[in-house]
């Protein structure tokens, strides 16, 4: 006898209707007010002030959270939902030996860890060659068959010809982490193929390691990234550049890209350029810990290892130049839901605020990003929220402590 089972549909969050919720506290994106309350309808925010003055409409359901700070649902400036960390797979054999299939369905946990962990955006900053995967899961997210983020993707990223990886025998050519694009024709047929593909930022290696285990050195010309800049910004598009010496910095920032990546070489100069010229810095602190933690160092065991020393140093120019700073982990690096570990490297190791990097991963994101819509708590924008124990202000570690997720009036989570 054969038995055909009925597959049976996930079930899927219901839509919030009218809501009020009533925390211990808002922090609205800048400032933490006790005693608010929040009023959601449908998808977005139509109150935000003292809970006395907010008259919810009738049938409106209200969510008591005692002892709970409410936020704007949380940005993560910098991920790879298709990598998972590089102690369990090498970066290569990712690459080189999973397939899509096993990529993507990894990928689809990895983003409904992402959005319970309170980040209800990410740009994902490359697919690390799953090709064009990034946008089938921004879709499938989008259309609630699977929960997670709202995400920017960047698709494949550019790369210039010999620079990036896998790098095996030179006998050999192996399918690449990034798409190789050179040249004027080349660039402009790269960046408008990842836009045709659905790229919502186009990403650039401004350095890399020409080598197997050679420093990084510039890739593109400084020509060749203004050239990625002006064909991308003529379709409504930013560019964001991987970049940690200080002439690929410079030559980004130059050609005008957003963001710079990463950053780890950067010279009191090259951030006051960066400053200058409003360029954001997205330091990525969390990636350079889990790595130096792969090669045996333990956080507060021995001395620094070099790469971080200079990490730190970088970061203390950056700071001195006053540079805006993105919040963004480098995620897959490490593990993906883990996204707070770059909050709480930045205030224990590197000298910020809890509430510094509270706005980064809020409004400040929204702003360098230009999501008008979401990063702050006020009538009008999405309602996405997150409830976390603690005060966050105070103790950045309250952020692991999410009791709350709300991803455009849908609850994801609740008390």
């Amino acid at each position: 006898m054969t038995w055909h089972a009925q597959a049976q549909p996930a079930a899927q969050p219901a839509a919030a209707g009218a809501m009020l919720l009533r925390p211990a506290a808002v922090f609205d994106g800048q400032e933490l007010h006790a005693g608010w309350a929040v009023l959601v309808e449908n998808d977005r925010i139509t109150a935000a002030e003292p809970a006395a003055q907010i008259s919810p409409p009738a049938g409106a359901r209200t969510l008591d959270l005692p002892g709970l700070t409410l936020l704007p649902g949380l940005i993560e400036g910098h991920s790879h939902l298709l990598l998972h960390p590089y102690n369990e797979t090498p970066w290569n054999d990712q690459v080189l030996l999973e397939s899509q299939a096993l990529r993507v369905a990894r990928a689809t946990v990895h983003a409904q860890r992402t959005l319970l962990a309170g980040f209800t955006t990410a740009r994902d900053l490359g697919t690390e060659g799953a090709a064009y995967a990034d946008v089938g899961l921004k879709q499938a997210i989008d259309k609630g068959i699977i929960p997670g983020p709202r995400l920017l993707v960047a698709t494949r990223a550019l790369v210039a010809t010999g620079s990036y990886g896998p790098k095996l025998s030179v006998d050999e050519d192996v399918p690449q982490g990034a798409q190789e694009a050179d040249g004027v024709d080349g660039i402009i047929r790269a960046v408008r193929e990842q836009m045709g593909k659905g790229a919502d930022v186009v990403k650039v290696y401004a350095d890399y390691r020409w080598g197997p285990s050679a420093s990084p050195q510039p890739t593109f010309s400084l020509e060749e990234l203004t050239l990625i800049v002006q064909t991308a910004r003529s379709a409504g598009r930013g560019v964001v550049a991987h970049a940690s010496t200080p002439e690929g910095m410079r030559r980004a920032v130059l050609a005008g890209v957003e963001t710079i990546e990463h950053g780890d070489e950067g010279t009191l100069e090259v951030f006051q350029l960066m400053k200058k010229r409003g360029v954001a810095l997205c330091p990525t602190v969390a990636a350079s810990d889990a790595i130096a933690q792969y090669k045996g160092w333990h956080n507060g065991q021995g001395p620094l290892p070099p790469r971080l020393q200079q990490k730190h140093l970088s970061m203390q120019a950056a700071l001195k130049a006053g540079v805006t700073l993105a919040l963004g982990g480098d995620v897959g690096v490490f593990a993906h839901g883990d996204n707070a570990r770059e909050m709480e490297l930045l205030v224990r190791d590197y000298g910020l605020t809890p509430l510094q990097v509270l706005r980064q991963a809020t409004s400040g994101n929204a702003q360098i990003f230009h999501l008008a819509d979401r990063g702050s708590i006020r009538p009008g924008l999405l309602a996405d929220l997150v409830a976390v124990a603690g005060d966050p202000t105070q103790d950045v570690a309250a952020v692991r402590q999410v009791q709350l997720v709300m991803k455009g009036g849908v609850l994801y989570k609740q008390p």
